[in-house]
């Protein structure tokens, strides 16, 4: 990353973090004695960096992947904000639906990236059904960070201001970096693709 001619530039997101940049490459030279693997090999080096790192960032979408696990637990915010019926239930009978939902679906979730850990330490590293992982985990994520501003209302719209809470706003913010989940890793349709082709081994269309 010191080597002349190589410059990232941070891109800020809409909810006001720079995890990801722009890196550029202007004349750079790089020694021999640097590669890694052959020659105009590096897309495959590449592809394996990938399936690690889809792996790593999907273990972290139970905590700040989405509003969720940044303002706390979703079930219980929203029963604080709309209340519950007579046995303690939330009142909002659709929304407790799709709350629950979502909660079983991390549920499963959390349960595969254990089995494909397993099989990765049994193998040789990950392999594409990491984006498999990182599918889900991107769309749960995404679903439970709408949910969360749903529950909410107008108090999960605040940026600042004393106005709104540390959770509220937490919520909000982790609502629109949730929208960058499906871009890290590589994009959901790229995964989609890679499904397709290296775990179901489909065709490629005609």
């Amino acid at each position: 990353m010191t080597t002349p001619g190589v410059e990232t530039r941070p891109i800020r997101l809409i909810s006001g973090e720079s995890p990801f940049c722009e890196t550029f490459f202007t004349d750079v030279k790089v020694p021999k004695a640097n590669l890694i693997g052959k020659v105009n090999g590096g897309w495959e080096i590449a592809k394996r960096l990938l399936q690690y790192e889809r792996q790593n960032i999907s273990g972290g979408f139970g905590g700040g992947g989405g509003a969720g696990g940044l303002a706390g637990d979703l079930g219980q915010i929203a029963k604080s904000y709309l209340g519950t019926d007579e046995t303690g239930a939330l009142v909002d009978i659709d929304l407790r639906s799709r709350i629950t939902k979502n909660k079983m679906d991390f549920d499963c979730f959390y349960k595969t990236i254990a089995r494909v850990a397993a099989e990765a330490r049994a193998s040789n590293g990950p392999s594409a059904a990491t984006s498999i992982i990182k599918y889900a985990a991107a769309t749960f994520a995404q679903e439970r960070s709408e949910l969360m501003i749903e529950a909410m209302g107008s108090q999960g719209l605040g940026w600042e201001g004393d106005d709104f809470s540390a959770r509220e706003l937490a919520a909000t913010h982790g609502w629109l970096r949730s929208k960058g989940n499906s871009i890290e890793g590589g994009t959901s349709e790229v995964n989609i693709n890679v499904v397709a082709k290296r775990v179901l081994g489909l065709p490629d269309p005609k």
